[in-house]
């Protein structure tokens, strides 16, 4: 779970974020921290609207290339 610190530095330096909620990188939300408490995080995507997710989920900033937490790569195995 993400920090209340972590979550108050992308909110104040502005910080583009990326969500990460499953393997699937189309289902990631990128937007700006707005706000939080104990179990979920607001964010605002680019088209303004807001969305509330569980503060359980991958919190990272966009610039950084995509954490691969589920496996992405192992169908691809032989």
């Amino acid at each position: 779970m993400i920090s209340d610190e972590e979550l108050d530095r992308y909110r104040v330096e502005g910080t583009k974020i990326r969500v990460v909620r499953d393997a699937d990188s189309a289902n990631d939300v990128r937007g700006i921290v707005v706000a939080w408490d104990d179990e979920t995080v607001m964010i605002r995507r680019p088209n303004k609207r807001v969305v509330k997710l569980d503060r359980s989920h991958h919190y990272q900033p966009s610039s950084e290339p995509r954490t691969q937490l589920f496996g992405e790569n192992e169908a691809a195995q032989p």
